[in-house]
């Protein structure tokens, strides 16, 4: 790991052999870059910047506990892979692009995280034991988030959902839609103009 190469971009209280298979991560993900494409930073601090930090400030949002964590639409890692390497609890990452599920079991054994698991799948597919926590980054509105969450979660869990500047928006589109649900708002730390939500008690008036 080199000295000093994520100040700033580590949560407090995040270990140092956490920061340091974050480091393997990077690693990993830039190797495989070069023959697909996983994210659209070439170089390690544009990656660490846009996309490690932006995944690490949900870090803090996961409530305590041992119930899995789903990640829908993992891609690059982002944030499922990251998190996973924080957390010693299950992880499930959920990704239909074959290329991109083959990139994340390697990531997952080279960093020896045993307690990930890919799904190559379509999310309609998924078959999994109620969550404890659900995240997607950058992957639908949340008129398409919320009957995953919905389905997906167990009574008290949570979703964790990072938004952009349409966040406003998309929340009033699915509370016009009849979408009901307790709503945390948190201002995230990488993009002025983004929205970070936690969200539980998710259904659907009439459901």
């Amino acid at each position: 790991m080199k000295q000093g190469s994520g100040a700033g971009l580590t949560p407090p209280g995040v270990s140092r052999e956490t920061e340091e298979r974050l480091e393997w991560f990077l690693d990993v993900l830039l190797r495989w870059n070069a023959r697909i494409n996983l994210v659209s930073g070439r170089d390690l601090e544009g990656v660490r910047e846009r996309h490690l930090a932006d995944s690490l400030q949900l870090l803090p949002l996961v409530p305590p506990g041992e119930g899995a964590l789903v990640d829908l639409g993992s891609g690059g890692g982002f944030p499922g892979m990251v998190l996973a390497a924080a957390l010693m609890r299950p992880v499930h990452l959920v990704e239909a692009d074959r290329r991109k599920a083959a990139f994340l079991q390697a990531a997952a054994a080279e960093l020896a995280l045993s307690h990930v698991t890919v799904h190559p799948v379509r999310i309609e597919s998924l078959r999994l034991p109620p969550a404890a926590v659900l995240t997607a980054r950058a992957l639908a509105p949340l008129a398409v988030l919320l009957p995953w969450a919905a389905a997906m979660l167990s009574p008290q869990g949570v979703a964790i959902f990072p938004k952009g500047r349409s966040a406003a928006d998309e929340l009033a589109a699915a509370k016009a839609a009849g979408w009901t649900m307790s709503v945390e708002q948190f201002k995230s730390k990488t993009d002025p103009n983004a929205t970070l939500f936690r969200m539980s008690g998710i259904r659907l008036a009439g459901a």
